[in-house]
């Protein structure tokens, strides 16, 4: 049984987006390899969702290129953000934005084994992801992924705060 989706009429989309950019949330940059080139963008809607065993979930735009590549590849990286990170992203989010590698120039990077995906040495902690179950909820598409593995990455030292999405903003602690 599905539940009844709310009265469009009783509030409008710009009120529901104010009140949940209410709500803080860590920022990353879902990447993937695709055989013609890199692509990755700017993701805060990621949560764990079980440790036994690894599941993670992302929500990406339906009808975006990152969803149409996720859907062929099946894999991805998260690479979550810290501070430090703000201006990449910012590149990631940017509407028609080039290649993840191009966005990436200048930064320490490798490539995920499991994936193939670009993965931030600098990141706070990434992860490499495959697609168990794809789920459309709305103007969005969310990936029910395992965890296949925890790239080595520059970690979170003491110092380091994350980055937040807040009030439609990036923040820091």
């Amino acid at each position: 049984m599905t539940a009844e989706p709310p009265d469009p009429g009783a509030f409008a989309t710009a009120e529901f987006t104010e009140t949940v950019a209410r709500f803080a949330t860590g920022v990353t940059v879902v990447t993937v390899r695709d055989g013609r080139d890199d692509i990755g963008s700017t993701v805060n809607a990621f949560a764990s969702i079980s440790a036994d065993p690894p599941i993670v979930m992302v929500s990406v735009r339906a009808g975006s290129y990152l969803a149409e590549v996720v859907d062929r590849q099946r894999g991805f990286a998260v690479n979550v953000l810290g501070a430090q990170h703000k201006a990449i992203a910012g590149r990631f989010a940017a509407e028609g934005r080039p290649s993840a590698r191009l966005l990436l120039a200048g930064e320490p990077h490798h490539r995920g084994v499991r994936s193939g995906a670009l993965v931030l040495d600098t990141a706070i902690a990434a992860l490499e992801c495959s697609v168990t179950r794809r789920v459309e909820a709305g103007d969005h598409v969310v990936y029910l992924a395992g965890v296949d593995s925890l790239p080595e990455v520059g970690g979170l030292p003491v110092e380091m705060s994350p980055l937040l999405r807040y009030g439609s903003r990036y923040r820091t602690l």
